[in-house]
């Protein structure tokens, strides 16, 4: 590539089914950009990534692991802080990673900026969560630390179904870093929870997503219908079947959600991300409970939030790569003109 050519996108991803739509919308405008596949991806210290991308948009999940994926999760971070420290513009950067991979971290920022949240205990073994869980009202549930998509949950009615299950270390699946948190199952007034999406930092749509109880998993881009039973789009949906018993509907998000979230995105370092909230049913205070850096818009945007974020999202990455190439251009003309 010669230098005075306007250097890409980079997608570095690990889940290709959940941005099939990314990449149709990118393709669709004729975009200049790249996928970085982390599942295939290696790299060196003396590499100048600045040379070869305009930004990086960091799209890894902290499922992964279950996806017989989990080598790449420490990998991207050694990744992302190269690529800061060369100076490229990374979307969802190392900050932003971190805050992602420890609940138990985002529960600290939660508890700094002021904002509820499900009372909890940190825990780095099995044999801790029975003990842990004094003090606190059950149901409980036991997380890992490192998550995504509900990925090892457990809820316990009681004390004793709790104790029985932290007896031994293989009891609990606490996750990749060994470390897991004891937290009480909060229940949703009116049955559902809200995820609110954040676009540059700033509030871009919010959705209501109905809710059985029954699962963890509530990643709305696979959920494939409103509360109505209206079918959305189904090549919108990443995952080829909808959840049972889910609905999402758009969710018109009161200023005092907005400035919390934007709040606490900033304090995230999340960029492009979601969070997730509902209302306690005992006492009505609004809990936050999940912070996303990685987005699976929700199914279908324009039938249920009424614009595609893909669209957005798109329009975005191309200004910020935009003003990366133009500034790159400024600077090479003035060491030309100095020669």
């Amino acid at each position: 590539m010669s230098s005075r050519q306007s250097l890409p996108i980079a997608i570095y991803y690990e889940q290709p089914i959940w941005f099939k739509l990314l990449f149709e919308e990118l393709d669709r405008r004729g975009a200049n950009y790249v996928k970085l596949s982390a599942v295939e991806h290696s790299y060196g210290p003396e590499d100048h990534p600045e040379e070869k991308y305009a930004v990086v948009l960091n799209k890894m999940s902290p499922s992964a692991w279950n996806r017989g994926h989990g080598d790449q999760i420490f990998y991207t971070l050694g990744y992302l802080e190269h690529l800061e420290k060369r100076g490229v513009r990374v979307v969802n950067g190392v900050r932003a990673f971190r805050s992602e991979l420890s609940k138990a971290a985002q529960l600290s920022m939660l508890e700094a900026l002021g904002l509820g949240y499900p009372k909890a205990r940190v825990i780095h073994r099995a044999s801790q969560a029975s003990a842990a869980a004094e003090g606190l009202r059950f149901p409980v549930v036991v997380k890992p630390n490192i998550g995504g998509s509900g990925s090892g949950v457990v809820k316990f009615q009681t004390k004793e179904h709790l104790a029985e299950a932290s007896a031994t270390e293989d009891g609990l699946a606490l996750g990749m870093d060994s470390t897991g948190l004891v937290q009480e199952f909060v229940p949703a007034r009116g049955s559902y929870i809200v995820r609110v999406e954040v676009l540059n930092g700033k509030f871009l749509y919010a959705i209501k997503i109905h809710i059985t109880g029954e699962t963890f998993d509530l990643c709305p881009a696979d959920i494939c219908k409103t509360p109505l039973g209206v079918e959305l789009d189904r090549a919108a949906c990443p995952i080829d079947a909808a959840k049972d018993g889910l609905a999402v509907e758009a969710f018109d998000a009161p200023p005092d959600v907005i400035e919390e979230v934007e709040r606490l995105m900033a304090a995230a370092g999340i960029e492009l991300g979601g969070v997730e909230f509902m209302v306690d049913d005992r006492d009505g205070v609004r809990m936050y409970y999940d912070i996303n850096a990685l987005s699976n818009f929700v199914a279908d945007g324009p039938k249920v939030v009424g614009f595609n974020p893909f669209v957005k999202l798109a329009d975005w990455l191309e200004a910020e790569a935009k003003i990366v190439n133009e500034r790159r251009a400024g600077v090479q003309e003035l060491a030309e003109v100095g020669r």
